[in-house]
C-alpha cells in the first residue's frame, strides 16, 4: 500500500504456449495471488479475449484456484500435473530414508514407451507402496490421470510436456532481473520490468530452432484444423 508506505510480495504469473508449428511463444504475463481461482480465472479469460484458442493440453502445478479456473476456461482441454512437484508431493508421505526407493519405484512408470502401460504400471506401483504407506497410495489414485495425461501425446513431444520445467530457467531470469531492482513503487512497474524480459526472451525464441519436432506437431494436429498461430500447449506458472 503506498498510502501505508507496506512492503507486500506479490507473484508474477506467466503464461508461455506451443503453437500448431512447434514454435513457443510467451502468452502472458500478470500479478496477483496465485492461489485465488478468481485471479486465474480473470487471466486465462484475458489470454482467450486476445486470440488464443485450440489449446489441448494445459500444463501447470497443482494449485487448487488454477486448476478449477482451467477447468472453466478450457473445457476438453487435458491437464497435465506437473510431474516433478507432484514426486515431491508424493514423497512427503513417506520417511526421508526411503524417498529414493519410492521415487526409483514411481519412476519406472515414466520409463513406459505407451500410455496403456504407463497407467498399468502406475496402478501397479501403486499398489505395492500402499500396502506400507496408505496415503501415498492413495496420492497416486487420484492422481493418476492429470500426472500421465502427457503420455496420450505423440512420442517426440512427451519430454516437453510433463513439467513446468521449462518454464524454470525463464522464472529464474524474471526473479534475477526484479531482485536488482528489489522494492517496486507499483504494479506498474513490476509489469514492466517483467514484460521487457520476456519480450527479449520471446524474440530470441524466434530465432532458435522449432521447439517441438514437427513430426509431432503433424500428428498431433491432424484431428482439428487450427490456425498456425494458435497454441495446442500452454503452461501456466507463478515465479
Amino acid at each position: 500500500d503506498d498510502a501505508l508506505g507496506q512492503v507486500v510480495s506479490r507473484a508474477v504469473v506467466i503464461a508461455t504456449g506451443i503453437t500448431a508449428g512447434g514454435d513457443r511463444e510467451i502468452l502472458g504475463v500478470d500479478i496477483g495471488d496465485s492461489e485465488d481461482e478468481t485471479f486465474w480465472t480473470r487471466f486465462l479469460r484475458s489470454l482467450k479475449a486476445r486470440g488464443l484458442g485450440g489449446v489441448r493440453l494445459v500444463i501447470s502445478d497443482a494449485h487448487a484456484g488454477l486448476r478449477a479456473a482451467i477447468t472453466k476456461c478450457f473445457a476438453g482441454a487435458s491437464w497435465q500435473r506437473c510431474r516433478v512437484h507432484f514426486m515431491r508431493n508424493a514423497l512427503s508421505y513417506v520417511p526421508k530414508g526411503q524417498n529414493t526407493v519410492v521415487a526409483a519405484a514411481i519412476r519406472q512408470v515414466f520409463l513406459q514407451p505407451d500410455q496403456k502401460s504407463a497407467t498399468q504400471v502406475w496402478r501397479q506401483v501403486a499398489d505395492q507402496l500402499r500396502t506400507r504407506w496408505p496415503k501415498l497410495g492413495a496420492c497416486m489414485d487420484e492422481a493418476e490421470t492429470d500426472v500421465l495425461a502427457y503420455t496420450g501425446f505423440p512420442t517426440q513431444n512427451r519430454t516437453k510436456l510433463h513439467s513446468t520445467n521449462p518454464l524454470e530457467r525463464l522464472n529464474k531470469e524474471v526473479k534475477r532481473r526484479a531482485d536488482v531492482v528489489g522494492i517496486f513503487p507499483n504494479e506498474d512497474s513490476i509489469i514492466r520490468l517483467v514484460g521487457a524480459v520476456l519480450m527479449e526472451q520471446n524474440d530470441e525464441w524466434q530465432l532458435q530452432h522449432r521447439y517441438m519436432q514437427i513430426e509431432g506437431m503433424a500428428e498431433l494436429n491432424q484431428p482439428m484444423i487450427e490456425e498456425e498461430n494458435q497454441p495446442l500447449h500452454i503452461t501456466a506458472k507463478a515465479a
